[in-house]
């Protein structure tokens, strides 16, 4: 694609990205075939080609954005499977990064949009002030049927029955193990230890069994993504700052082999750090921080867990689009899964969004709606045990919509190695085979 952007327009480094990225694409159109929102508005403004043209053209002219193009790019779930299907590879995540800060710096919003992407940020990330958020919510849900606004209905619908108590296990700390193989330090996240704290428990039980020593470093928090895909870069980057600094302070004390990060969509930002503070005082130390982030998956197949024998249990494994798009992360889950001796099935869909990406599903709940009800009827038509999947986000989601109880794929292997059964295949009217435990 040819640009006409001035050389004091490229001085900005983040307009200088985007046109490398522009400059990538050819209009090939391979893109439209595997996007949510074009599959299912059937808009080319809905395709992530024509969001590129609408990108294009504001950052080009330096145009104040308007409503159209406002919409369109607000309606990208950024979900990446256009950068597993470009053949050209046009990096679409940095280049709607900056079109959404762009567009959070120059677009006056409706009254009620600022309101509520306000509220989102300084609630979401902050894990005690969502807890009440949540215990606020269960108390108005009986009345979301008479909310004027969807997406106020969306966020009292999603709130989940019950609140977890919280874990003392996401308090700083270490914990070690007698036959050390590594040290890994564990990101507890923010809106994961108020929704469901299972998956850390699980996720330290099941590193220390195998050899890892864990620590949960002073000072870390939310890894900045939910702020950053709003385009709201001060709070993003004080979250990741935060984050950078604990994990290099344990890298040097007392050295680390990787950053654990068991969600996948928090997984995607930190390992995008060193791109995000390309121009701060801490790149450098971004960038050690980035290059030892892995998925929890990553980590155990490094510690090579035993075969096991969880025969007769069907486990439908949804992909969530931060793993197997954004990170390119996408058998290691299943292979774990296998290797516990769990069957392992895949919906037909595997490769397109539930719809939640992050606060997307609170946003724009009529679209998030139809993809988690297309998204079920294929994991449902599998006819599973349980549903796996690698972020708490799609787990809510899909969770939502199925009576098919869903986990967290590090419970499982958990429960395959010794631990207990999630207690999520426990609840009410769930009935799961008993899985034979591995010693």
């Amino acid at each position: 694609m040819q640009t006409t952007f001035t050389p004091e327009q490229l001085q900005d480094s983040g307009t200088a990205r985007a046109n490398q990225i522009l400059r990538t694409c050819v209009h090939c159109g391979f893109c439209t075939a595997t996007c949510p929102t074009y599959q299912i508005l059937g808009d080319e403004l809905d395709s992530p080609r024509g969001r590129i043209y609408l990108i294009k053209d504001m950052l080009e002219n330096e145009r104040k954005p308007d409503a159209k193009t406002v919409k369109h790019i607000d309606r990208c779930l950024s979900c990446l499977a256009c950068m597993t299907t470009c053949p050209s590879g046009v990096h679409y995540m940095h280049l709607v990064d900056h079109a959404r800060a762009y567009i959070e710096k120059n677009y006056d919003r409706p009254w009620s949009d600022r309101a509520l992407r306000w509220i989102l940020a300084q609630v979401l990330p902050y894990p005690m002030r969502f807890r009440l958020a949540l215990l606020g919510a269960k108390i108005g849900r009986p009345f979301a049927r008479f909310m004027p606004d969807p997406r106020l209905r969306a966020m009292l619908e999603m709130a989940p029955r019950t609140i977890p108590p919280v874990s003392r296990n996401d308090d700083p700390q270490t914990f070690a193990v007698a036959d050390k193989k590594m040290r890994v330090a564990l990101m507890t996240g923010c809106a994961q230890k108020a929704l469901n704290t299972d998956i850390n428990d699980a996720t330290i039980r099941l590193l220390t069994r195998f050899g890892a020593e864990v620590v949960v470093a002073k000072g870390a928090g939310c890894c900045g993504a939910l702020t950053h895909h709003m385009g709201k870069e001060k709070e993003s980057h004080a979250a990741a700052a935060a984050n950078i600094r604990a994990w290099v302070r344990e890298m040097d004390q007392g050295g680390l082999d990787a950053i654990v990060i068991n969600t996948s969509g928090c997984g995607t930002t930190v390992k995008d750090y060193g791109h995000m503070f390309r121009d701060d005082p801490l790149a450098a130390d971004a960038a050690r921080v980035a290059a030892i982030a892995m998925d929890v998956s990553e980590v155990l197949m490094k510690l090579d867990l035993p075969a096991g024998a969880a025969k007769g249990t069907k486990v439908a494994y949804h992909a969530a689009c931060s793993l197997q798009h954004g990170q390119k992360i996408k058998t290691y889950p299943k292979d774990l899964l296998k290797k516990a001796g769990f069957t392992v099935l895949e919906p037909a869909d595997s490769h397109l969004c539930c719809g939640s990406a992050g606060t997307y599903n609170l946003m724009q709940p009529e679209i998030s709606k139809q993809l988690k009800a297309r998204k079920v009827k294929t994991l449902e038509a599998l006819v599973p045990d349980i549903i796996a999947a690698g972020n708490i986000g799609c787990m809510m989601q899909i969770g939502s919509g199925t009576g098919v109880p869903i986990v967290h794929t590090v419970e499982l292997l958990d429960w395959a190695t010794g631990g207990p059964q999630p207690p999520a295949l426990s609840a009410p009217g769930k009935t799961v085979p008993a899985v034979p435990i591995l010693r």
